[in-house]
């Protein structure tokens, strides 16, 4: 396994604007797959929305989103791809991080389209994956990304954006501290509570299989699609609605005016205006944040969902890392 940490600019002005404050390392309940072998950047050239090439080549972080897509151009995984290989002249090796829960469906879908391609296909249970993200009790950091005093796999930028800090992949049972001096291990509550705030989704309650549609999910504000790397499974539908550039719908960041109840709320619960008229559905949430799809119309009104027969208020708003154009 290599051992790299990787520096990038967005890092850089991330760590000034919050000096002061010690890296978190959340334990993420997600899993790894490797695709090693000549041609693992090409077979996954053809089944995801990002320019994998791009990735395979070197150069750039060593790190992509992207989804896989089904044939209706609906999401099916929620990936991020890892480069562990350091020039082209190595065998290209990646993993691709993905929900557990979909860890086998995923392997079963690699080897559906890898016919005869020199590739394997095998999850990394010997590795876990860590989200750092700065955090607010005082300490010190560099002005950069933080320096490895122990065998990290892989450290990188978050490729989504600079707002999710960054990625950390290290052996089984390694303690994060003993890699990353000074930070400290988090509640993944606490991490799931960021995404919601910023309105990163991520795994199959926030994007459900078959159902979530990419440019909807907001792929093309975290980096995740390429509009010119030619043909996937799914492009037809995802292309048009990009080239039309009608999008009415869209995820966004929801504020409760109350906690969300122990038995939480269900999957996919209607959202409606005061007036009664259907303005999106509940993805998911934590406390008093979640994670909504909304019609855009929509999204300045006073808004509500039914618990328990009681309807809860709530507010949409824009996360400022969206780009500047961004719909309002």
């Amino acid at each position: 396994m290599l051992v790299r940490a990787v520096t990038a600019p967005g890092l850089r002005r991330l760590c000034r604007a919050r000096r002061g404050s010690a890296p978190v390392c959340f334990p993420l309940h997600r899993a790894l797959l490797g695709v090693r072998g000549a041609e693992a950047a090409a077979l996954l050239q053809g089944l995801l929305t990002n320019d994998v090439t791009q990735l395979a080549a070197g150069g750039a972080p060593p790190a992509l989103y992207a989804h896989a897509l089904n044939v209706q151009g609906r999401c099916l995984y929620d990936v991020i791809l890892y480069r562990l290989h350091e020039s082209t002249g190595e065998e290209p090796h990646i993993l691709l991080e993905c929900d557990s829960s979909v860890l086998e469906s995923l392997q079963k879908h690699l080897k559906l389209y890898k016919i005869r391609r020199k590739v394997d296909i095998s999850p990394c249970p010997e590795l876990s994956l860590w989200a750092v993200i700065p955090g607010e009790q005082a300490g010190d950091t560099s002005s950069s990304l933080p320096k490895c005093a122990g065998q990290a796999v892989l450290l990188t930028p978050d490729p989504r954006t600079e707002v999710m800090g960054w990625r950390l992949i290290t052996k089984k049972g390694e303690n994060p501290s003993e890699i990353l001096p000074g930070s400290e291990v988090g509640n993944i509550q606490d991490y799931h509570r960021h995404r919601y705030k910023q309105g990163i989704p991520e795994g199959v309650k926030d994007l459900p299989p078959g159902v979530a549609l990419p440019l909807e999910s907001n792929l093309a504000y975290m980096n995740g699609i390429s509009f010119t790397k030619g043909c996937y499974i799914g492009q037809e539908l995802t292309a048009r609605t990009h080239h039309v550039g009608v999008i009415r719908k869209r995820l966004l960041p929801v504020c409760l005016a109350a906690p969300l109840p122990t038995a939480g709320i269900p999957e996919g619960a209607e959202i409606l205006t005061e007036s009664g008229k259907p303005a999106g559905k509940f993805r998911a949430g934590g406390g008093e944040l979640g994670i909504a799809l909304l019609r855009l119309a929509h999204m300045n009104e006073p808004l509500c969902l039914s618990v328990g027969g009681e309807q809860v208020k709530l507010s949409a708003n824009t996360p400022q890392w969206w780009p500047k154009t961004a719909a309002k």
